[in-house]
C-alpha cells in the first residue's frame, strides 16, 4: 500500500492489466499442451515459441531495419547522447527501487547519478555521473517484487514486448508509472521518446544478433536460455547459487534474503 502512495498509479489501468494478464495465461495454457516434454522453466513453450516467432518478424521487417537505418546515419557521439539520456530517467527509478529493495548504497548512487548528470550532464546527454566514479545499478520493480518474496514464476514471451517471467509481467504497469517519461504531459512529446527509446535499445543490440545467429541451431533456445540466466545472476547480485537446478524462473524460493 506504501507503494501505491507513493506513486501516480491509476487503479482502473491496473485492474484493466491484470484482466490482460489473466486471459493471456489462459491463452498460454491452452497452447501449452501441444508440447510433449517441455522445459521445467518454460512449461508455456508453445505459446512462447508461436509469440517468438511473431517477434521475430516484427523484427526482421520493421525494428531491425529501422535501428540499422538510425545507426548508420548518426554518428556514435549523437547515439550516445540519447542513449545516456534514456539511461538517466532510468536511474531514478532503479533508485526508488534500490530504496524498496533496502540497498541504500545503490539507491544512493542510481539517484546521485540521476541529479549529477541531469543538472551538469545537460539532463543526462553527458554522462558525467560514470567521470566521477558514480557507479549505476539498473533494476526494476519486477526484482523488487524478487526481494519482497515473490516467486519469478515461469518464463513468458510477449508480443512486441519479447521475454519475461511472469512476476515481470505483472511489474510492467508500476514500471510504466514509474518511467518519467510516461509522465510527460505533452501526448506527441512523449509518444516521441518512448518510440526513441525503443529504436536506440534495439540499435545498441545489433552486434549481437551475429553473434546469436553463429552460435545459435535453435534461437528460441539460445534466447531463453541467455536471458534465464542473465535474470539468475541479476536476483542474486552477480553471485547465484551454485546448484543449476535452483533456477529462479521456477524455483519457490526466493532471494530476499541474499545480500
Amino acid at each position: 500500500m506504501l507503494l501505491f502512495g507513493l506513486l501516480p498509479i491509476d487503479p482502473v489501468r491496473v485492474r484493466r492489466w491484470l484482466v490482460a494478464c489473466l486471459c493471456m495465461a489462459f491463452l498460454v495454457l491452452q497452447g501449452c499442451a501441444t508440447v510433449e516434454r517441455p522445459d521445467k522453466r518454460d512449461p508455456l513453450e508453445s505459446f512462447n515459441r508461436t509469440m517468438f516467432g511473431f517477434n521475430e518478424t516484427m523484427d526482421k521487417y520493421v525494428a531491425k531495419p529501422v535501428a540499422t537505418t538510425y545507426r548508420d546515419a548518426l554518428p556514435s557521439w549523437f547515439r550516445k547522447g540519447v542513449n545516456n539520456f534514456f539511461s538517466n530517467l532510468d536511474d531514478l527509478w532503479s533508485g526508488v527501487n534500490s530504496i524498496f529493495q533496502g540497498k541504500r548504497q545503490e539507491a544512493g548512487d542510481n539517484i546521485g547519478r540521476f541529479m549529477v548528470n541531469t543538472v551538469v550532464g545537460l539532463c543526462g546527454v553527458l554522462d558525467v555521473a560514470s567521470d566521477l566514479g558514480i557507479e549505476r545499478h539498473s533494476t526494476n520493480f519486477g526484482y523488487t517484487l524478487g526481494k519482497w518474496g515473490v516467486p519469478p514464476g515461469p518464463y513468458v514471451v510477449l508480443p512486441v514486448l519479447g521475454p519475461y517471467t511472469l512476476r515481470e509481467v505483472g511489474a510492467i504497469p508500476v514500471d510504466q508509472q514509474g518511467s518519467l517519461q510516461n509522465h510527460i504531459p505533452d501526448v506527441t512529446t512523449r509518444d516521441t521518446l518512448t518510440v526513441v527509446d525503443l529504436i536506440d535499445t534495439r540499435a545498441s543490440l545489433l552486434g549481437a544478433d551475429d553473434v546469436m545467429n553463429g552460435a545459435a541451431l535453435d534461437r528460441y533456445t539460445f534466447m531463453r536460455d541467455a536471458y534465464l540466466q542473465r535474470q539468475r545472476s541479476r536476483e542474486y547480485d552477480g553471485n547465484p547459487p551454485d546448484d543449476e537446478n535452483n533456477d529462479p524462473s521456477v524455483s519457490t524460493e526466493s532471494p530476499s534474503g541474499v545480500n
